[in-house]
């Protein structure tokens, strides 16, 4: 007997869940394509356009429209590094608009760390890059945040 294709398979669930008011959530990460949380405002356009970043390089991406602060603390993320919204992956952190090559330098070097942030929100890091800009970028550093709250630059961006 032949099994229909994987993605005629999932479509048929999905719309058996939505017939049963199931949530369906993204399946987890595929190999090559990390599924990512990003906890945001609903109405705020940068943490849109991050995401969007994330997704144009191979990362699937679970939003929720609240709870950035309380995520922030459950994953351990000191305050002082925070920004519009709060993402977790591969057992990380990531505060803030932080490129997606550092993030997937990250899930490839796995150090011992809370995970990364770009503090604020600096013009042209992801999401902070659209025509409103004007082609404006201010330099910027991608920290990786350690346990103990201390920060070394990852990566800059001058």
């Amino acid at each position: 007997m032949q099994h229909p294709p994987k993605a005629d398979r999932r479509r048929t669930l999905t719309r058996l869940c939505a017939l049963l008011a199931i949530p369906v959530l993204p399946a987890s990460a595929e190999p090559g394509r990390p599924l990512i949380d990003v906890w945001k405002s609903p109405t705020c356009g940068c943490c849109k356009d991050w995401i969007r970043h994330l997704e144009a390089h191979g990362f699937m991406v679970r939003a929720h429209d609240d709870g950035n602060t309380d995520a922030r603390a459950r994953l351990g993320m000191p305050l002082r590094y925070g920004s519009c919204h709060t993402a977790s992956v591969g057992g990380y952190a990531i505060e803030g608009h932080v490129p997606a090559r550092e993030v997937r330098r990250l899930l490839r070097e796995r150090p011992q760390a809370v995970g990364l942030a770009v503090p604020a929100m600096p013009i042209g890091s992801p999401g902070m890059d659209g025509p409103e800009y004007g082609g404006r970028r201010d330099p910027y550093e991608v920290l990786l945040v350690q346990r103990d709250g201390r920060s070394a630059v990852y990566q800059a961006y001058p």
